[in-house]
Order: C-alpha cells, then sequence, then structure tokens
C-alpha cells in the first residue's frame, strides 16, 4: 500500500537521508550523458542533485505519494522530470543507465519483484545503486511502535495492522539479489547510527516519514493522542544527557549492473 507523505514537512524533517544520498551519489561516477531513474525520489532534491551532474543526460524522479511529488515538483528543468508512480508498477523497458535509490526502499515489500522491473529497466551495461534500512534499524521506535500498537487504548485499532517495513539482514538480501537476473552483484551493510541534534528534530522524524503508516489505522480522534504517546515514550528511550537524542539507523546496500 502506498503511503500519503506531506512533502514540505519531510523536506524539512531528511537531513540525514539527504547526508546518505549526497555519499551515494558521489560514488556513481557520472560522466554527464546518463539517463537515471530515481525510485521514491521524495521532495525531488537528490534527484536535482543528479541532474546538475549530467549536462547532456536526463533524470526521471517517481513517487507514490502526491505530497511528495508536488514537492519535487517544483524543481523540474529541462533534463529533470517527476512522476507519481508506485515503485511496485515499474514499467520500464531497457531505458535507464544507472537506477538509484536512496533511504526508499525499505517501504517496498517485494523486493524479488522491484529486483526483476529495475533489470527490465535497465540497458545493457546499466548500473544499480541502492540504499535502504536493514536488520537493526530504528530499534528505539520499533520497540515503542510495538509497544503502542498492543496498549489497551490503542490495541483494538491496530488488530489488522500489517508491517509497513522490508528491513532484511545482509545474507537475506545477498541470496535474493542473486536470483535477480543482476551481475557483478555487491551486497554490504552500513552503520549510520545518529544524534539527532535535539529532541525537537527527532520529533520531525517522527512526525515524517515515520508514523505515516501508523495513523491511518486510528479514528480521526485517537490520532493525536497516539502521536504524543510515541513522541513521548521516544523522548525517555532516546534522550542523552547533551540533550541530543540518539536511534540506530542500519543500512542495505546494493550494487550490480546489467
Amino acid at each position: 500500500m502506498a503511503h500519503e507523505f506531506d512533502g514540505k514537512k519531510y523536506e524539512q524533517a531528511s537531513s540525514h537521508q539527504k547526508e546518505w544520498g549526497m555519499g551515494l551519489i558521489a560514488e556513481l561516477d557520472l560522466k554527464g550523458n546518463e539517463r537515471v531513474l530515481d525510485l521514491g525520489c521524495g521532495d525531488g532534491a537528490l534527484a536535482a542533485w543528479i541532474a546538475e551532474m549530467l549536462p547532456d543526460g536526463n533524470v526521471v524522479g517517481i513517487d507514490a505519494s502526491q505530497g511528495m511529488i508536488d514537492v519535487a515538483l517544483q524543481k523540474t528543468k529541462d533534463n529533470l522530470c517527476f512522476v507519481l508512480m508506485d515503485i511496485d508498477d515499474l514499467d520500464f523497458i531497457e531505458e535507464f543507465d544507472v537506477v538509484f535509490s536512496n533511504a526508499t526502499l525499505h517501504w517496498v515489500k517485494d523486493h524479488r519483484k522491484l529486483l526483476h522491473n529495475v533489470s527490465r529497466a535497465l540497458r545493457s551495461c546499466g548500473r544499480v545503486r541502492f540504499n535502504f534500512a536493514g536488520d537493526g534499524n530504528c530499534q528505539s521506535f520499533f520497540n515503542v511502535i510495538q509497544e503502542a500498537t498492543a496498549h489497551e487504548r490503542f490495541e483494538e485499532s491496530f488488530a489488522g495492522f500489517e508491517w509497513p517495513w522490508y528491513m532484511p539482514s545482509v545474507d537475506e538480501y545477498a541470496v535474493l539479489a542473486e536470483h535477480s537476473g543482476l551481475k557483478n552483484i555487491r551486497v554490504w551493510g552500513g552503520n549510520a547510527d545518529r544524534y539527532f541534534p535535539d529532541r525537537e528534530t527527532m520529533v520531525k522524524w517522527i512526525d515524517q516519514p515515520s508514523l505515516v503508516p501508523l495513523l491511518p489505522f486510528l479514528p480521526e480522534q485517537e490520532r493525536a493522542l497516539f502521536r504524543d504517546y510515541v513522541v513521548k515514550r521516544m523522548i525517555e528511550e532516546t534522550l542523552q544527557e547533551d540533550g541530543t537524542c540518539f536511534e540506530t539507523f542500519r543500512r542495505i546496500n546494493l550494487e550490480a549492473e546489467k
């Protein structure tokens, strides 16, 4: 199920995702004439940075959230466009030299399908570079969410709740990638644990994007109460003596070619 995000709020709350993305972009070693697909482009910031590096190429950014695309569209230029599209519906055929994704694909549950569609979208000798959340990610947040959804005040609302994230181990993803049809595959983990500079910054991250898939399960009148419960418990669990808030961020990285 696609989730609807507030692109403006995400733009203000995603500094660490953008830091990771800039590192990935530097690794791409672009020549300047490639056609690049950005999966889960969000507010479009990373796609715009890639487009700056492609005077003779272009970038297509896709996202399933209208709120994200509305913000991204403001960054459109001659070699950069954005399309409202669910990653599960990816249907390009041999159109791209690079398929790139940063901090998005843990929202996609079926990676067997994803990798097949990405391979199909690539031209011969095209490249894949992914970074997304892996096993051990957001340990405090997930512990608090499990506690909150089991709380007697909220448990009935979450009777039909399905975990919305896919965060595999390195070994699990390596096996999956080996059966994707891609070649020269490299899968590795990463530790990007983060100290949010203050509680306010962490709360912005909780609101966008972390709580987004949970709130629709609650009646309107219960959502603020649930959100405040999660925020209170997260501050209790993560606040450090210096005023920062610590959370685990563990990553899966994929490089491959067609």
